[in-house]
């Protein structure tokens, strides 16, 4: 019988053990996880979680697993491959004979080299680690959040709605600079200081304060803060180092083709770890929540045969919930665009984002409805003076 082992049982490899069933495989399958929980939702962790509303987030129950007859190696790294022996290494020297390796390892948080080991400083990525950090939350705490990126300006909100002081530092210009660009990242840091946090941009963190506990740190510019706890979310890299040496190309992630095929046979890779091949010329990771089930859904019809080549290439989206504003960004948004922002009531904004002539994406702050009715248009490359015309009519 053919077995297909999945390496990282987060949202992308559940997502692909779901699709290769309803594609059909009727074979084994191996879902290897290095937590020891069942596969869980990661974007709560720093909202719901860390302010107290939940404390678990798992995607299916154990019974699921049974149904579909899904083998579940928990608690385990895989450590290596063999891609001529068809074979996997786990951490625990056990080794898993594979037909068909998918890789969904994801991504592991970035630390700042040569800090303080010191209790009250978090990077969040896990459930544990989410649950840990809201054990040191307490109402009238200070807390420092360093890197504005979506996953720090997540925190401040759900900090603030806690009660807490919260200094935000962001090396960029403003939060979210590297991926919306500097003028939304401007409105951004506009509803974060209307919130009362101190955001301070155009620093970083140096070093900390404390002997076993943080009491303090230090920026960039040589000024200090008194913190009694802080989170570091600067940012993630794709898990690819038990695949050195397998022949599989990396480049930033695991390099494929638009269905999923790494560079070796019979290995492919999904999520967040995967650099897709999105159209000529243009491979990167999408390390969003939508993505991951779209790319499973592509995975499982290719590598079973059932999938349909001439699929509509999907239009990328993603949110991230701060405060009472859901921000949403749906195209290839990218700092380099040309903006035009279209509706600004001081809270609430939406803007377009066009690359040579054409509308690439749409970023709103409590647009929903402005921002979702553009998929078609950004779809078909409609020209922005066409976009722009209609929005002024």
């Amino acid at each position: 019988m053919q077995r297909i082992v999945i390496v990282g049982a987060g949202l992308a490899g559940l997502r692909t053990a779901e699709e290769l069933r309803r594609a059909g495989y009727d074979g084994e399958l191996v879902l290897v996880g290095g937590e020891p929980h069942l596969p869980y939702d990661r974007p709560p962790l720093s909202k719901e979680v860390l302010r107290g509303e939940r404390s678990e987030t798992t995607l299916k129950p154990r019974e699921f697993f049974d149904e579909k007859n899904i083998e579940l190696r928990l608690g385990v790294e895989a450590v290596s491959v063999d891609a001529e022996r068809r074979v996997v290494c786990l951490a625990d020297r056990t080794q898993l004979d594979y037909d068909e390796l998918v890789v969904a390892t994801g991504l592991v948080p970035r630390r700042i080299p040569g800090l303080q080991d010191l209790a009250g400083v978090h990077v969040l990525r896990s459930i544990d680690e989410s649950l840990a950090l809201r054990g040191d939350l307490a109402e009238g705490k200070r807390a420092l959040i360093v890197g504005a990126g979506f996953i720090g300006c997540e925190l401040a909100a759900s900090m603030r709605a806690g009660g807490l002081d919260v200094v935000l530092v962001e090396p960029q210009p403003a939060p979210l600079a590297s991926v919306l660009g500097e003028e939304i990242g401007g409105l951004v840091a506009r509803l974060h200081r209307a919130e009362g946090v101190e955001l301070r941009s155009g620093v970083g963190l140096t070093s900390l304060r404390g002997t076993d506990r943080v009491t303090g740190a230090v920026l960039g510019d040589g000024s200090e803060v008194q913190v009694d706890v802080v989170a570091i979310g600067v940012g993630s890299l794709p898990v690819t180092e038990w695949l050195e040496g397998s022949g599989v190309e990396l480049d930033n992630g695991v390099v494929c083709d638009g269905v999923g095929r790494t560079t070796v046979p019979h290995i492919w890779a999904v999520g967040d770890v995967a650099a897709w091949q999105l159209q000529v010329g243009d491979r990167r990771r999408v390390e969003h929540w939508s993505n991951a089930g779209e790319q499973a859904k592509i995975l499982a019809g290719a590598l079973t045969g059932t999938g349909d080549d001439n699929r509509v290439a999907q239009v990328p989206y993603f949110w991230s919930d701060q405060y009472d504003i859901k921000i949403q960004a749906l195209g290839t948004v990218a700092p380099t665009d040309e903006v035009h922002v279209i509706k600004d009531d001081g809270r609430k904004f939406l803007a377009y984002y066009e690359r040579e002539g054409k509308l690439v994406g749409v970023v709103g702050g409590g647009m929903a409805g402005g921002v979702m009715k553009m998929r078609g248009k950004i779809a078909a490359g409609t020209p922005i003076g066409e976009v722009l015309e209609a929005a002024s009519a």
